[in-house]
């Protein structure tokens, strides 16, 4: 399968066609940079589950990935019940270097010479995260106290560090603090501001205040769409986002107005040169943006097929109905149910 990633890239599609998994490929690239992809794989079913049909149906796994003028590829098979390296290399332009070993983790993150080109590759694949802030319950990762130093260089995937990330952010980036509070009070007004309290281990926890009352609340004082949209506020407003953001359904327990406001984060943050990648089962989400930044996934004699929609073919649709109309009625070609 061959996919041109643009700006915007949202995934929509049935359940099970795909989009989760096309999701999880990004994680899988960050594990295997960080050369911790044997454990990644025994932890998540072993490697027959990430091969096509399972290990008897494919052989190995290709990936090709284009980086602008620069390009990473590798080739997996299995050996003693791990993937092997059997190819691993990396380029610019017309200029390949093969760094394949045969042994189980990849070589890119510690390799540093050939190719001066080579840190561009490496920036891009250690920052690759799939974000998912479904948890919002009692024992949330929100709910936990982080450190004011060793966690706040970035956002982590589930959120679980946010109070740290926020109060460096209140710290050095005043500017942006601001901007974070104004957001989140656009879809919440009874929103004042967020309470650090320092604890004598440098550690803080995520708690707030009302305009309405004196009393410091907690995560759990907020509703469940309050708090994911102030996690989603955090990560597409920060002062040095990501090279790129990966984030599976975003819109879960969001009121319209909030999937509007997440919408103009996202062009804002691809408009700095942010790559963002999006599964999404909100048509309202998808009402916001152009045809070509929309990905239809579809499940065909079970292999997922992709295609990016195209707006001259839907033009004389368009001038009457949004997107997410278009996908409510079935008259976009992929995307639905079969």
């Amino acid at each position: 399968m061959y996919l041109e990633l643009k700006p915007i890239n949202l995934l929509i599609g049935s359940n099970g066609a795909g989009k989760s998994n096309f999701l999880s490929f990004f994680e899988f690239l960050n594990r295997m940079y960080e050369q911790k992809l044997a454990e990644y794989v025994a932890l998540n079913g072993g490697t027959d589950k990430f091969f096509f049909q399972g290990g008897k149906m494919t052989e190995s796994i290709y990936v090709n990935i284009h980086f602008r003028d620069n390009f990473y590829l590798f080739e997996l098979k299995e050996g003693d019940g791990k993937f092997v390296f059997v190819e691993e290399g990396l380029g610019y332009q017309n200029h390949y270097y093969d760094i394949a070993d045969f042994k189980a983790e990849a070589r890119i993150k510690s390799y540093d010479g050939g190719l001066l080109r080579g840190g561009y590759l490496k920036k891009y694949l250690a920052q690759i995260k799939k974000y998912h802030f479904h948890d919002t319950g009692k024992s949330s990762p929100f709910t936990k106290e982080s450190h004011i130093v060793n966690d706040a260089y970035y956002l982590y995937e589930k959120g679980e560090n946010i109070a740290a990330f926020l109060y460096r952010i209140h710290q050095d980036f005043p500017a942006v603090y601001r901007r974070i509070i104004m957001v989140v009070r656009s879809i919440a007004p009874f929103f004042s501001d967020f309470y650090f309290h320092v604890s004598a281990a440098d550690t803080v926890r995520l708690q707030w205040t009302d305009k309405y009352s004196s009393t410091v609340y907690g995560p759990t004082d907020l509703s469940d769409g309050t708090i994911r949209f102030i996690a989603l506020a955090t990560l597409f407003l920060q002062p040095v986002p990501p090279e790129v953001i990966i984030i599976d359904e975003p819109e879960l327990g969001l009121h319209p107005l909030a999937v509007q406001k997440l919408a103009g984060m996202m062009k804002s943050v691809a408009a700095k040169g942010v790559q963002v990648i999006v599964a999404t089962q909100s048509a309202d989400l998808i009402s916001n943006f152009d045809a070509e930044d929309v990905v239809t996934v579809d499940q065909v004699k079970g292999e997922t097929v992709m295609r990016r929609l195209d707006s001259d073919e839907l033009r004389s649709w368009l001038d009457d109905y949004s997107l997410g109309d278009l996908w409510r009625q079935n008259i976009l070609k992929g995307g639905q149910p079969k």
